[in-house]
């Protein structure tokens, strides 16, 4: 385990100031958005594009990790959201945002891509759980962290989004610099939504709803709490702990997962969120003061729907056909990403700010509705399988070849039966 976290740690120290500053700039993006005056229909447009990125990311990315290596396709992709970065500060509109926002999730779609392929190949599969269990931890806490830095800075200046750049480009420095041999990128054939489909339609749903609920509230929950608590000190203690829960329940729950099903546990989940989300509606308008451990609760069921649907969609298939599921479990998420937080942008015009969370109802709720029909349908129309128990032909007793013969000999034109029992019984005696 040493050797391994030795081997990495340049890369998860890269990747966590990555998150760092990607926790930071998307909060800040939402913030800077509204107080220019934008709806929140065009704040869910522009993070939409963030995941449209991603979602090109996903399927053309892996072609430039594939074709200059690891470590170079890594300082390229950090480069580039450095001056995304700075450049949302120069050029603040629509057009330019959601085109700077499409540009930066191609390019942490390809960071991605890296991290997770390198990780992989250096954990082997003896410790690969403990390995992806850090990683996890290195991803909240990093997103989580990031809400802190708002605190540093004025939202309606530049300075935060100088910030930010600085610390994309510093998130390049470990890697360039670290000793160990980056691994060797292999793409296989992608399997289609329908395929995988067929093989987990409860894990697809999942990753598609965790796809537009995790979304919707990295993109609005900033934006949310400002309007609830006025400044943006208090709306990033919201966001942050919100995130920073996220890794609370992810070990223990999977562990869970493996003694109770995966599918009764994502009904479980969902339960909990849909709860969770209507107890978020009903803090902020009675209960305040108890708005923060809500939040802390929602966060810790919310961020383990992924992880338990993506194991459950990988109890079903192969080995030989993880890499190419995996790659389309992306594209499934990315669809729902980019549904969430337009859809989310539009009812909260519409309906207020408790939209975010109504709308987490109804999809949690939905899914486990779902998830319940399911395990109803596989207990009375799915029978199990029955091994299959090789027969030997000598193990069919004489007497019932004999008795088989007489009978088709005796059904057989012109034949009498005393020809047919001397024929029979002649070949029953060669038995």
């Amino acid at each position: 385990m040493f050797a391994i976290f030795r081997s990495i740690f340049a890369l998860l120290l890269s990747f966590g100031l990555l998150l760092l500053a990607n926790g930071l700039f998307n909060s800040l993006l939402g913030l800077r958005a509204n107080q220019e005056g934008m709806s929140s229909t065009y704040v869910g447009m522009i993070m939409s594009s963030h995941f449209v990125g991603m979602l090109i990311g996903g399927l053309y990315a892996g072609r430039v990790v594939a074709g200059v290596g690891h470590i170079r396709a890594f300082a390229a992709f950090a480069s580039m959201l450095s001056v995304a970065a700075l450049m949302h500060a120069i050029f603040i509109d629509l057009l330019p945002w959601m085109a700077l926002r499409l540009v930066s999730g191609f390019c942490t779609a390809g960071m991605l891509i890296v991290t997770e392929s390198w990780i992989n190949e250096r954990s082997g599969s003896q410790y690969r759980g403990s390995v992806l269990a850090t990683y996890m931890m290195v991803n909240y806490l990093g997103n989580g962290s990031g809400q802190m830095l708002l605190k540093l800075g004025d939202i309606s200046e530049f300075h935060l989004f100088s910030l930010a750049s600085i610390i994309f480009s510093l998130a390049l420095i470990p890697v360039l610099l670290t000793r160990q041999s980056a691994p060797i990128l292999e793409r296989g054939p992608r399997m289609s939504i329908l395929s995988v489909l067929r093989l987990g339609p409860l894990a697809v749903v999942g990753i598609f709803t965790a796809g537009t609920i995790n979304s919707s509230i990295n993109a609005l929950a900033p934006i949310y709490a400002m309007n609830m608590y006025g400044n943006a000190s208090q709306a990033a203690n919201f966001t942050a702990i919100m995130l920073i829960s996220g890794f609370i329940l992810q070990w223990p729950l999977g562990r869970l997962s493996d003694y109770v099903g995966r599918g009764i546990l994502i009904a479980g989940v969902a339960v909990a969120i849909a709860i969770c989300s209507l107890g978020m509606v009903f803090s902020a308008h009675y209960l305040p003061q108890w708005i923060l451990v809500m939040a802390f609760i929602y966060g810790a069921f919310l961020y383990t729907l992924y992880s338990l649907c993506s194991a459950l969609i990988n109890d079903v298939i192969g080995a030989k056909l993880r890499v190419s599921v995996t790659g389309t479990i992306l594209i499934i998420y990315g669809i729902g990403a980019i549904t969430g937080p337009m859809l989310v942008g539009m009812l909260t015009d519409i309906v207020g700010s408790q939209a975010l969370f109504l709308f987490s109802f109804t999809a949690s709720s939905s899914l486990a509705a779902f998830a319940i029909y399911r395990r109803i349908h596989q207990a009375i129309f799915v029978k199990p399988v029955q091994p299959f128990v090789p027969v030997p032909s000598q193990q069919v007793p004489t007497d019932e070849l004999y008795l088989a013969a007489q009978e088709d000999l005796q059904n057989l034109p012109g034949a009498s039966l005393k020809d047919n029992e001397g024929v029979v019984e002649g070949e029953h005696q060669s038995q």
